[in-house]
């Protein structure tokens, strides 16, 4: 392997060589010819709550994205079926991609995946997920061509993620000590508890009771909190957690570094950090002490590994958070966690964690031990997509497809497709 496929995205160019010589050696240069987009449905082993709502299935968007050569991958966009975690839902992503996203990479040669960021950031704002899963899908297609796992062309250098569990507000602080035992059991190395006002001291109060002082234990607020209840929060601190994550507004940093001044416990930023600057942000202020990265929130992989090095450059650790992905997303996120910033255990669970039978095989594993492998033995994303599995889940389809006039030096108009009847 060469030192050009360990490339990050954004970096400078060898001093000697420009980027499109550095592309051109990895066989990285991506040029689009056909997005397909499909909605399929996966129904959740058990209901997940969080302090904005409740899933019982994922309407999951995927991407199948074919390059000039027909060298075809997948790729997943991250967006839910309601705009209460972000605003973006599914339907939006999709509108999103197929007016500006589309027109923007078809046809279009790009020298790398890094590329394609600042072509879908220039004059348009937000819909970061429905940017992300194109881009994503680029850095596949990129490792393909490449014939290198995508984890590598990331520049990701663990062959082992340890991983942790997210689990949903419960009922009653028994049901949670339940679910957290056996956690414990299958070998997690982190618990991450989700909390809202009325569930929270006393949940966590009695998952660390029962699982004692040695076991990694987090709360997750998905910003259910003001500043007003900095008093009630800061006695999360007698329980030793590992970090208190998001519980203010999702655009918040300044309440936030407020918060951290009251407390011992690391505050953890997701919703808030969304690109490097964020980042550098939430840092001048001492708004956190971790970032949780999550690529499709970030608006893709450029943007993430740019958190990631600013992140690490200022000693802070970061980790890989989930969004209830199918096994595709999934594949993305491992990829991402491999890079050496990510120090703490990500939300990485296994399939079976959430699905009877995933989209993906070898279905995603954990050891009792709990690693998460990164698949290395093959290029791409390491795993097989099951495309009989996902046609039979399938409920609508979109396929988008370069002009066949179009300049390839330059973004398209609009795009050519037109819906296509589900399989």
């Amino acid at each position: 392997m060469t030192d050009s496929l360990d490339r990050r995205p954004g970096a400078a160019p060898p001093p000697d060589r420009g980027a499109s010589a550095v592309a051109a050696d990895a066989g990285t240069r991506v040029h689009l010819v056909r997005l397909v987009l499909r909605e399929i449905r996966l129904t959740l082993r058990e209901p997940f709550r969080i302090s904005s709502g409740l899933v019982t299935e994922r309407r999951i968007l995927l991407v199948e994205l074919t390059d000039a050569d027909g060298v075809t991958v997948w790729a997943e966009c991250v967006a839910g079926e309601q705009p209460n975690y972000s605003a973006e839902t599914i339907d939006t992503a999709w509108h999103a991609i197929e007016a500006w996203v589309a027109p923007r990479v078809l046809g279009r040669a790009f020298d790398g995946p890094w590329a394609l960021r600042p072509a879908l950031e220039r004059d348009f704002r937000g819909h970061p997920m429905a940017k992300a899963a194109v881009e994503m899908g680029a850095w596949a297609l990129a490792a393909e061509r490449a014939a290198v796992p995508l984890a590598r062309l990331l520049g990701g250098t663990q062959r082992a993620i340890p991983t942790g569990i997210s689990l949903g507000i419960q009922a009653h602080p028994d049901l949670l000590v339940d679910r957290a035992r056996a956690a414990q059991a299958a070998g997690y190395r982190k618990i991450k508890l989700k909390i809202q006002p009325g569930a929270d001291v006393a949940y966590v109060a009695a998952v660390r009771a029962a699982v004692g002082p040695g076991v990694a234990l987090m709360a997750d607020a998905n910003s259910a909190y003001t500043i007003d209840d900095a008093e009630h929060l800061a006695r999360l601190d007698e329980f030793g957690l590992t970090m208190i994550e998001q519980p203010l507004g999702r655009d918040d940093l300044v309440q936030h570094a407020a918060l951290q001044r009251r407390l011992r416990t690391p505050l953890c930023l997701d919703e808030s950090i969304t690109d490097a600057d964020r980042a550098r942000d939430m840092l001048a202020l001492g708004s956190g002490r971790i970032v949780n990265i999550k690529p499709g929130r970030v608006g893709g992989f450029a943007s993430s590994v740019a958190i990631h090095d600013v992140c690490q450059a200022a000693g802070v650790p970061v980790w890989a958070g989930g969004m209830l992905e199918s096994g595709v997303g999934r594949a993305y996120n491992v990829a991402l966690a491999s890079l050496p910033g990510f120090t703490m255990p990500g939300d990485l669970s296994p399939s079976a964690r959430y699905w009877a039978r995933d989209v993906v095989t070898p279905e995603w594993t954990m050891s009792a031990d709990g690693l998460v492998t990164v698949p290395l033995e093959r290029p791409g994303l390491g795993v097989a997509v099951d495309v009989d599995r996902i046609d039979d889940l399938t409920v609508r389809t979109q396929q988008l497809d370069a002009p066949q006039s179009a300049p390839q030096s330059a973004p398209q108009s609009a795009p050519a497709g037109a819906p296509v009847p589900s399989p």
